[in-house]
């Protein structure tokens, strides 16, 4: 049956905000789906860059430095510093109620190391100003070449950090494996699992702001980044 002229123009009417509303719909579920894809891309992307097993550097380094945060971290970096792999080592983010004596007590064999070639930075709080401190010390020290210790899943966010502060110095990663790396795959673990997505949106976080940086717009670090939560800075540190 043949609808009326105006009966119609009527349904054709209430039809196009239907057919409007399915368009936007379709289109916001196509952007969230390319969304999800390029996000799990890119965490595939950021995992493949974390190293499963400790490998020590390739070459040695003027300097080392550790990023205190993560497991064993501070004790590895003297190791490296007692193999020789650089002439001096700095502690980066020690809590201001820190001292040498607080690091030795954890760390006996290590006194004499860290009485002459162990500096102590106080005032980072976060990955960014870790790398601010760092290029003032490797820079009034001269350093060319750095070793760089911290955990393997903090790595990523740490050179791109250090690289943008340093890039006139030579970047050699070591990654710390902490315990539970060693003892179960990430993906049978939920802490493991919610570690790794709030590091990788920080590491994508750092990788914004310094693309920004360098054309020019400098934004202040992340909100959830800035909080003072060092930890005294021992051998588990």
């Amino acid at each position: 049956m043949t609808l009326p002229p105006d009966q119609d123009s009527a349904e054709a009417r209430r039809a196009a905000p239907r057919r409007r509303r399915g368009v936007v719909r379709a289109a916001i579920v196509v952007v969230f789906a390319l969304g999800f894809l390029c996000g799990a891309v890119g965490f595939v992307g950021f995992l493949s860059q974390l190293r499963s097993g400790e490998l020590k550097p390739a070459s040695k380094a003027d300097g080392i430095v550790v990023l205190t945060g993560g497991s064993s971290r501070v004790a590895d970096a003297i190791e490296l510093l007692a193999a020789g792999y650089g002439r001096r080592l700095l502690i980066s983010g020690v809590h201001p109620t820190n001292g040498v004596s607080d690091i030795s007590r954890t760390l006996p064999d290590s006194q004499r190391l860290l009485t002459c070639c162990v500096d102590l930075d106080r005032s980072a709080v976060n990955t960014r100003s870790n790398a601010v401190e760092t290029r003032r010390w490797a820079h009034e020290r001269g350093f060319r070449s750095l070793i760089v210790v911290t955990s393997n899943y903090h790595m990523p966010r740490a050179i791109v950090e250090l690289s943008y502060e340093m890039p006139d110095i030579e970047l050699i990663p070591f990654s710390v494996i902490g315990d539970k790396w060693r003892d179960e795959p990430w993906w049978t673990s939920g802490p493991t699992l919610r570690l790794l997505l709030s590091e990788y949106v920080k590491f994508l976080a750092a990788e914004v702001r310094v693309w920004l940086a360098e054309i020019g717009i400098d934004l202040m670090p992340e909100a959830g980044d800035t909080a003072d939560t060092r930890k005294p800075a021992t051998a588990s540190n």
